[in-house]
């Protein structure tokens, strides 16, 4: 698995979740989480929640730390679990910094009592399933009570590196751990 810190700022519309993103715009081939900083502004046509484009709920943020992961199988299942995974490895880095247990995952996403920091969603391509994950960087103009890293005092760049070091280390174990599981008769 390839992780990758893009240096551009880039406005996440949800067309980031076509298969094969990171490859046509950053030659990275395979399982693969990128990280990048920017706003949010996720047009209609890419909400991927029936309840959410049913309600026409906007999902918007003048800044943001946005993780990316593809997953070349298709089993929606298996990357709603990743998802979860992902989620609560930001939980755990952020509560480490933040020197408690001040952030609690609610679904797929990151909540200090009533404000949100997070938002997520898991969608099958054609030929991988892919996850985006949106950490509040500024918890301004948002349509829901929000907090974002700024408000506590977290650097994006440092949370951003431990997040994708410890997905691409818990992908590495999963899969060692299937190598050396042996079958009972």
């Amino acid at each position: 698995m390839k992780s990758y810190f893009i240096q551009d700022e880039i406005l996440f519309t949800g067309e980031q979740l076509s298969s094969f993103w990171a490859y046509q715009n950053y030659d990275i081939l395979g399982d693969n989480i990128v990280a990048f900083i920017g706003p949010c502004q996720v047009e209609e046509k890419y909400i991927i929640q029936v309840d959410h484009f049913k309600k026409k709920t906007q999902i918007k943020s003048e800044r943001m730390l946005h993780f990316l992961v593809e997953h070349f199988d298709l089993d929606l299942e298996k990357a709603i679990l990743r998802q979860k995974l992902l989620v609560d490895i930001v939980k755990d880095k952020l509560n480490h910094r933040l020197k408690g247990d001040v952030l609690q995952r609610w679904g797929d996403d990151l909540f200090d009592t009533e404000f949100k920091l997070t938002v997520s969603a898991t969608v099958r391509t054609s030929v991988s399933t892919k996850i985006h994950l949106g950490i509040n960087i500024s918890s301004k103009n948002t349509p829901v009570k929000t907090k974002g890293l700024d408000d506590y005092g977290i650097d994006p760049n440092d949370i951003s590196q431990a997040v994708m070091d410890q997905y691409r280390l818990d992908m590495r174990l999963i899969s060692q751990k299937l190598y050396k599981t042996r079958r009972i008769q």
